[in-house]
């Protein structure tokens, strides 16, 4: 048994002559996959209780956000790609109700996934007559309101820019 083991050790090694290795490259490691989390009595969608207000928002959306009691620095590494977004959501095209709706819906699932960082794609609102979009201020609106956002920044240009946001969730 040995004796076939050295034969094929010698055999490989034979076969392996002349191949020089390849380079080290400067890839970047994936992000790892999402946990599978059992969901604890968590509602279905019809269950869903819109906590999400209309009232306040402002004509001119936030860039940022940052729940009490957070370090800057976690809005820092947010903007940096610290925490690159694991889903993503778009909400082009929809009325106030529907992309609320839609919205916690998202937010909802991301959290039982155990996602730690989303892209939610509202749209810069180029038709809004000179003024920030609708959409774009009551998003950013909902999104501080929300309990499970931790924080958000606009996202980059490459994701978004003006018109996403890339928000980072509480975990289970």
């Amino acid at each position: 048994m040995k004796e076939k083991q050295e034969q094929d050790t010698d055999l490989f090694r034979q076969s392996l002559e002349g191949v020089t290795p390849l380079k080290p490259t400067d890839r970047i490691a994936p992000a790892r996959a999402p946990r599978n989390l059992i969901p604890r009595n968590t509602p279905t969608q019809s269950q869903l209780i819109d906590t999400l207000s209309d009232h306040g928002a402002s004509d001119t959306p936030p860039d940022e956000y940052l729940s009490n009691g957070l370090n800057r620095m976690t809005l820092r590494k947010l903007r940096r790609g610290h925490w690159p977004p694991q889903d993503s959501i778009d909400l082009h095209g929809l009325n106030s109700d529907e992309a609320r709706k839609l919205l916690q819906e998202f937010l909802q699932h991301a959290t039982q996934q155990g996602l730690r960082c989303v892209n939610v794609i509202h749209g810069k609102g180029w038709r809004s007559e000179g003024r920030e979009g609708v959409l774009k201020s009551l998003t950013r609106h909902w999104l501080q309101q929300h309990p499970q956002v931790l924080a958000f920044c606009e996202a980059p240009q490459s994701a978004g820019g003006g018109g996403a946001a890339w928000v980072l969730l509480k975990t289970l």
